[in-house]
């Protein structure tokens, strides 16, 4: 037990193991950090008295529970992106929950039409645009970025990262294969440099006059703002919410499964109810600059500073279904190259 441990980082009053089966007990894995989970599972314990245990690691989550199997103690995973909530599933590690209180929270395009996850918060994948260098209106779509008028001028992280393959998956799911590597061959032309780097670093970038364009998470604009060496990175572009005029911002999930072998499974689903309540949902959103899946929960006054915008309506469960196709096109056209 002590080697399944190591690595992993311990937060919320975790021991060193669960103690399966306790009465009034959950048990998390997570690959979300500490800061933006404790103060929700501590309000959740506070109103129902159920403790929750927390296992937070970076990676290899889904692969310890798969090889736990039903002597894993975990009852929930929470993820921070649908393709990982579907490869849990695919690994056999989920069970279903039909449950209305949550169905009634969740919408439908960022569920699982099975029941085996659910959303909690969501992100947009936004362009980010120099103000000096990027005219007004000269960029409102995704497919802006292929136009050879930006050959040079585009910095985006490896395009084999999750966040991207989600994207181009989006892209399949618009638009078929053919059109979406046509796409994704174009955006190739026009890189500025190598994509390496995280989101982040790509705005970096945009400060520093390597490019003049950069995708990335919406989330990550709130973060650099509250940064004070990153202030200015943010403050050198502005955040464009692609797709308006037509189907939307692509988005993306944080979300939860309830494992296969649960052993605190009634208390589980509570906690799971809670989660996409109204207090919950406006904690776990501000904490991250993200924003609430349940309808009619305002999100943080800084992110509406940033304006509302149009989502696309498209199932995630429908978008992942293209996410190997996305990974293979990524290696096919020679992004990372």
């Amino acid at each position: 037990m002590k080697k399944a441990l190591a690595g992993l980082a311990m937060i919320a009053g975790v021991t060193a193991t669960f103690n399966v089966n306790a009465a009034d007990e959950v048990n998390i894995y997570s690959d979300r950090q500490a800061f933006l989970l404790k103060p929700i599972l501590d309000a959740f314990t506070k109103e129902t008295g159920v403790k929750v245990n927390i296992v937070y690691a970076k990676k290899g989550i889904i692969q310890r529970l798969k090889s736990e199997g039903r002597n894993s103690p975990a009852d929930l995973l929470l993820t921070s992106n649908v393709s990982n909530l579907n490869r849990a599933v695919d690994a056999g590690v989920t069970q279903a929950v039909n449950d209305s209180v949550i169905n009634g929270n969740v919408p439908a395009q960022y569920r699982d039409p099975n029941g085996h996850w659910f959303g909690l918060t969501t992100r947009a994948r936004v362009i980010y645009a120099s103000k000096d260098r990027v005219k007004e209106g000269e960029v409102t779509r995704y497919e802006d970025l292929a136009d050879p008028k930006f050959k040079g001028r585009i910095c985006t992280r490896p395009g084999d990262h999750t966040y991207n393959i989600a994207l181009l998956a989006s892209m399949i799911a618009e638009y078929g294969e053919a059109d979406a590597k046509a796409w994704l061959e174009g955006v190739k032309a026009n890189l500025a440099r190598k994509p390496q780097g995280n989101d982040r670093a790509q705005v970096k970038a945009v400060k520093e006059g390597v490019c003049d364009i950069a995708v990335g998470n919406s989330y990550y604009y709130g973060k650099m703002l509250e940064n004070e060496e990153q202030r200015a990175w943010a403050e050198s572009v502005n955040l464009i919410y692609p797709n308006q005029a037509d189907r939307g911002t692509h988005v993306n999930i944080s979300g939860m499964t309830l494992t296969e072998s649960s052993p605190n499974r009634e208390d589980a689903i509570k906690l799971m109810r809670f989660l996409t309540e109204s207090t919950a949902q406006k904690i776990y959103a501000e904490q991250n600059f993200e924003y609430p899946v349940k309808p009619g929960v305002e999100a943080s006054k800084l992110i509406d500073h940033w304006g509302e915008f149009k989502a696309d309506k498209v199932s995630l469960a429908e978008v992942d279904k293209y996410r190997k196709r996305a990974a293979m096109m990524v290696n096919e056209v020679g992004y990372n190259r």
